[in-house]
């Protein structure tokens, strides 16, 4: 993985949280909150929490007893988070989630939503929840599914890459969508010493207004960015209307419908 691969940095975080937060993370933020409502007291721990989407379900479903601390590597997209959600209970951290800077057995549930697939080292991360997990409690996290299952996203991607057929950026497809094998999953999580590793398939329904809030999302509010401004630097805008012309062959001119599938996963210590 490249260092531009889990750069969320300049304007990025305000077209992320702008352009894919209700169209791509509430409804699963929402899932993630759900399995954790049985939670009355005691610390939660987000890791890759972004721009505070999954943040702010946790703060909405759980009680004020329940202390959540939210990290996230860049701190850009935890500055936008903090401006978002104020809560007396709610503590933001820049942390590397494989490195995190707590002490062991610290923590009630740990919960990274759509994060895993960024960390260069997915072992160390899930060593390292383990470490700050209390014995008996859980650890839950979600990965995109495979990209077929995601239409929107891969409409995206090969349209992106077809603006550049001598070298198309692949991040969509090497990074965010490329971590969706269960039995490997399983196995990366079990051997990091987790027990009862359960994998859910959840397939979700979100709709955008137009075919052009997808194309600007992930076009310019994701490293997808880097990867485009680097084999054109003068072409960012000319690609994201390519790709919002892709969108709108397959969707028409009025609403997209994006159809989302992903795994979630609960592993107990």
């Amino acid at each position: 993985m490249s260092a531009t691969d889990a750069a969320f940095a300049g304007s990025i975080p305000a077209l992320y949280e702008q352009y894919l937060g209700s169209l791509l993370f509430q409804p699963y933020a929402e899932v993630m909150a759900s399995r954790l409502n049985d939670l009355t007291q005691g610390r939660v721990l987000e890791t890759a929490a972004g721009t505070g989407i999954v943040t702010r379900a946790l703060a909405k479903a759980l009680p004020r007893e329940v202390e959540i601390v939210a990290t996230d590597l860049n701190q850009a997209m935890l500055d936008l988070a903090s401006g978002k959600l104020q809560a007396p209970n709610v503590r933001w951290q820049q942390a590397d989630a494989q490195a995190l800077p707590f002490d062991d057995a610290s923590f009630d549930a740990v919960v990274c939503q759509f994060g895993v697939m960024f960390f260069p080292d997915k072992q160390a991360g899930y060593r390292e929840a383990l470490r700050v997990l209390k014995p008996g409690c859980r650890f839950l996290f979600n990965v995109w599914d495979s990209l077929d299952r995601n239409e929107v996203s891969c409409i995206v991607s090969e349209a992106a890459g077809k603006a550049f057929p001598n070298d198309p950026p692949k991040f969509v497809e090497r990074v965010p969508f490329g971590y969706f094998d269960p039995d490997r999953i399983r196995g990366e999580v079990e051997q990091a010493g987790f027990e009862n590793v359960e994998i859910d398939v959840v397939e979700k329904v979100s709709t955008s207004p137009s075919a052009r809030e997808p194309a600007m999302g992930l076009c310019q509010g994701s490293p997808l960015r880097a990867e485009i401004e680097a084999r054109g630097p003068d072409r960012l805008d000319d690609v994201t209307a390519q790709v919002a012309d892709a969108l709108a062959a397959r969707f028409g001119a009025g609403p997209v419908e994006n159809r989302m599938s992903a795994l979630v996963v609960t592993a107990w210590r």
